[in-house]
């Protein structure tokens, strides 16, 4: 259930992360959301059934996303019906740019590894306990490191990277804290985590 979770919120993240959006004087993808899910998902699965478990989770998520990014290209590339008006928006909204594309694909699989890495190295230095400060500290950091390495690789030369790195990872940073309860709640619903570092 949670890997279909996560593999859908971040497909779907590739796709809403196309439009920009502004609130609280910020300006970030649309999808942050449902990245920010992903992250969640992690930390859940991590706890409840080890870092192997999470780890493989993650690399089926990479390889969704490269699925995601050569079927879309496809879908583009194939002539359209002649009747059908929509084929500039449809490029717009799938047509990512090879560069974009090797962006996410670094930043997602650099963060995600971290993120467990980080994860289980507090749940080691915290003899399993206090998995808010493991659930948001592994969180914070590594959605900086996504960020960072996102806006650089996409938009280094582009646009200015610096109010856009800003930007997102304050809204990812304020996900981060609010998913803690639901963390919570996952890993009270699942069962009982494993004891001890895993």
């Amino acid at each position: 259930m949670l890997a279909t979770v996560f593999a859908g919120c971040l497909v779907g993240s590739a796709v809403l992360a196309v439009k920009p959006v502004h609130l609280f004087g910020l300006t970030f993808p649309a999808g942050v959301l449902a990245y920010a899910v992903t992250f969640a998902c992690t930390d859940v699965i991590s706890e409840v059934w080890g870092k192997a478990r999470a780890r493989q989770v993650v690399w089926a998520g990479f390889g969704a996303l490269v699925i995601f990014y050569a079927l879309a290209w496809v879908a583009i590339k194939v002539p359209a019906a002649p009747f059908w008006k929509g084929q500039a928006a449809f490029s717009s909204v799938l047509g990512a740019t090879l560069r974009i594309i090797i962006a996410s694909l670094v930043a997602y699989l650099v963060s995600q590894m971290n993120d467990l890495i980080l994860f289980h190295w507090m749940r080691v230095r915290t003899k399993g306990k206090y998995l808010w400060l493991r659930n948001t500290g592994s969180t914070m950091v590594s959605q900086a490191i996504d960020t960072i390495l996102f806006i650089s690789i996409a938009f280094w030369g582009v646009m200015p990277v610096v109010p856009m790195i800003i930007g997102q990872y304050l809204v990812k940073l304020a996900i981060a804290v609010l998913d803690t309860p639901l963390v919570y709640g996952a890993v009270w619903a699942i069962g009982r985590p494993k004891k001890g570092p895993v």
